[in-house]
Parts: C-alpha cells; sequence; structure tokens
C-alpha cells in the first residue's frame, strides 16, 4: 500500500514518537514508572530544591497535570517535599526514588542505545541535534 504520508516530517516524527514511547512505557511499566514519571524523578535528582512549578515549566506540564505526577510520586515515597523558605517547598528524591530511578536509566540507556542502532550509522550523529532544533526552534534566545 502506498503511503502519502511518509512524506511528511511532521507525521514521521509523530509516529516514530508514537511507536517508541509505547515500546519505552512497557518496559518501565514493571518498575511502576510512566516516563513521565521518569523525566520528573531525573530533572529533581539534577536539581534538588527545585520546586514543581518550576519544575512543571521546564517540562512543559501544565499544574493540573504535574499535581497527580506528584501525588504519586510523593504516594511511592519517591519524592519528599521540602521547605525553602516561608512560602516555597522545593522537592528532593528520597532513598527509594534514587534507587527507583537508578533502575529506570537502566532501562533507558539500554532502551537509547538500541534506538540509535536502528538509525543507520550515517545519519546517528546528526539524529539528536535534528530532533533538538526542532524542539528548540519557539524556545526564546536564552542570550
Amino acid at each position: 500500500m502506498k503511503d502519502p504520508l511518509s512524506h511528511y516530517p511532521g507525521y514521521a516524527l509523530r509516529r516514530a514518537a508514537f511507536a517508541t514511547g509505547a515500546e519505552l512505557s512497557a518496559r518501565l511499566e514493571p518498575l511502576e514508572l510512566r516516563q513521565s514519571d521518569v523525566s520528573l524523578l531525573m530533572l529533581i535528582q539534577a536539581n534538588p530544591g527545585a520546586t514543581a512549578s518550576a519544575l512543571g515549566r521546564k517540562l512543559d506540564i501544565q499544574r493540573a497535570n504535574m499535581v497527580p505526577i506528584l501525588k504519586r510520586l510523593e504516594d511511592a515515597g519517591l519524592v519528599a517535599r521540602e521547605a525553602i523558605d516561608g512560602k516555597s517547598v522545593g522537592l528532593e528524591l528520597t532513598g527509594d526514588g534514587q534507587t527507583k530511578l537508578a533502575e529506570a536509566r537502566r532501562i533507558i540507556e539500554s532502551f537509547e542505545a538500541e534506538l540509535l542502532e536502528r538509525v543507520p550509522a550515517a545519519h546517528r550523529q546528526h539524529l539528536l541535534p535534528a530532533l533538538n532544533a526542532l524542539w528548540n526552534a519557539g524556545a526564546e534566545p536564552t542570550n
């Protein structure tokens, strides 16, 4: 069957993201983590004490969606809140959060390596810069 949609980069990107996202989700399922959970855990680890609103902005997660993600991670004992000052609360990974994130990272590192193997060798070095260029095209300059 002819596929006229395969000539559209945006459509191909969406199909690739859907296919790979579903595969990664299945691999993370035994850890009882979603991709959004792992993304947030990684960001908290890299930015201990960051507020939920700052993390949500970085991940493009609306406040209404951030609340249930954080509740799920707190209920699982992976994230704790810590007062920063009189009105702000920062997030930290717990010991269990550090352990669970290390397990998730092993899965993700393996998955990412397999993804790159699917890309022809001549294109591998260009893949991530190209994807980041698409992602950052609408971002404000950081000068």
